[in-house]
């Protein structure tokens, strides 16, 4: 049976809560919230739901996620904040990892525990050494067909909109990588996994196609995302950990710290000549720096103020700014 997210007061929310006007959020004249953080997601909230939670709850409209989470998932939300928000174009190619279970003897129409079952429930014969054989299939590239309820689009149409009218989805299998899939316990109804996955897989469609293929059906039972990127669970706070630090005045404890951010690429701590130009976009020579393709410039310990890319030699030019002239910040 679908389970709806959630419309009542969640636990923590009192109905005083709910029915309070909200409060104003931040206008260009208040400090800015600049930075990134990762939550971690609770069941039955979209990762919009969590967005929108955030923007409220540090009073800032910029806020982002940096990669879709299912309602019934939880687990490593990254969010940026303010300008960190430009930021979001290096996370696209993200790798993700996951624990979770897959329930078999049915199949649902969303190919998770939020769906309504396809047919009766089947005993199902199988050992774990049997599942996992079934489950190397799906290691390495594979193609794969995404689910019908999920947020691929179609003519710029979200699939899951499609299939809620119950539309016909024409999906078209795509390119995925599956880096590592290990089953590793089987109680003869659930089997719970670990996986590594290239940006783009449905730990979903993984579970409905072993259903397939060993012919009694499947679903995802749950899932918890454990890593997305440098992002792992231990970087992760609740929505309830962020509002009461923002309510001592500390949010920003919470965030990480830039110098952690994107740690393929090299940093380098600009000199005030250098700072002054990159704040208005001009190109700067980090000799340094010769090898790199893009590089991580900083004012001082932890101000990230720009994403640099190499133009010739050891000419930088600025990708994207996130920060500029003091005098003008209350413009921005």
């Amino acid at each position: 049976m679908r389970v709806p997210a959630p419309s009542a007061p969640t636990a923590g929310m009192s109905l005083s809560r709910l029915t309070e006007r909200p409060r104003p959020l931040h206008d260009s004249r208040q400090t800015f919230m600049d930075g990134v953080l990762v939550i971690d997601k609770p069941a039955w909230f979209t990762s919009h739901d969590v967005v929108n939670r955030v923007r409220r709850i540090l009073q800032e409209r910029s806020v982002g996620h940096l990669g879709t989470l299912d309602p019934l998932a939880t687990g490593v939300l990254p969010l940026v904040a303010g300008r960190m928000t430009r930021l979001a174009q290096f996370y696209t190619a993200s790798e993700k990892t996951y624990e979770g279970a897959i329930r078999f003897g049915f199949a649902t129409d969303t190919y998770d525990a939020e769906g309504e079952p396809l047919a009766p429930q089947q005993t199902v014969k199988a050992t774990l050494e049997q599942l996992q054989q079934t489950a190397q299939r799906f290691t390495g590239r594979i193609r794969q067909m995404p689910p019908p309820f999920s947020a691929k689009k179609i003519h710029g149409v979200p699939a899951y909109k499609l299939a809620r009218k119950h539309r016909e989805v024409e999906l078209q299998p795509v390119e995925v990588e599956i880096k590592n899939f290990e089953l590793l316990e089987w109680d003869g109804e659930q089997a719970r996994f670990l996986a590594r996955v290239a940006s783009g897989t449905y730990m979903r469609s993984v579970a409905h196609e072993m259903g397939q293929i060993l012919g009694c059906g499947a679903h995802l039972a749950a899932l918890r995302r454990t890593g997305l990127g440098e992002f792992a669970i231990a970087d992760a706070h609740t929505l309830e950990e962020l509002e009461a630090a923002a309510k001592q005045g500390r949010a920003q404890d919470l965030f990480v710290h830039p110098r952690k951010l994107l740690p393929e690429m090299p940093s380098v701590t600009a000199n005030e000549e250098n700072v002054a130009r990159i704040r208005v976009g001009r190109a700067v020579n980090l000799p340094e720096l010769s090898r790199a393709r893009q590089v991580k410039v900083f004012q001082g310990q932890s101000e990230l103020i720009a994403i640099a890319t190499r133009v010739a030699g050891t000419l930088f030019h600025p990708k994207i700014v996130l920060a500029v002239e003091p005098q003008t910040t209350a413009s921005r």
